[in-house]
């Protein structure tokens, strides 16, 4: 089974890749969960659960504040119903133009064939040093 899911995640990054956010949606377990890693800087919301709480927290929210901003996965590898992805995060915060290369590892948990959980782990520092030079400079 785990090649299956290995073929589904890979699917899931070619559909971020292209902004095919339909697709990714539908790849969702209706009860799916996003873990956002610990201080990441959309980790207020975290879990999201549900593909719309994905949606709005998550892909649209990068969509609107980031430039380029790519899901790169290196390697991806599975056993029984997890697959782990492991890869870069890129992309040009809008706002100040920092441009952020941060390592990041997805675990993925599956039921009946789709994304059931899904854990990000990054380099949340790259992020807050993107977003916290607005913060510092409003009044």
């Amino acid at each position: 089974m785990s090649q299956e899911y290995i073929k589904t995640v890979e699917s899931f990054y070619q559909a971020l890749a292209c902004r095919d956010f339909a697709s990714v949606l539908a790849m969702l377990d209706p009860g799916m969960e996003f873990y956002a890693a610990e201080k990441f800087i959309y980790a207020a919301g975290s879990p999201y659960i549900g593909p719309e709480a994905f949606r709005d927290g998550i892909l649209a929210r990068i969509e609107s504040e980031w430039d380029g901003f790519a899901v790169l996965p290196e390697e991806i590898l599975g056993a029984a119903e997890v697959v782990i992805a492991r890869g870069r995060y890129r992309g040009k915060f809008r706002t100040t133009g920092i441009f952020i290369d941060a390592e990041f590892v997805h675990v993925f948990r599956f039921k009946e064939g789709r994304i059931l959980a899904l854990q990000s782990y990054t380099d949340t520092a790259q992020f807050r040093d993107a977003v916290d030079q607005v913060r510092s400079a409003a009044p």
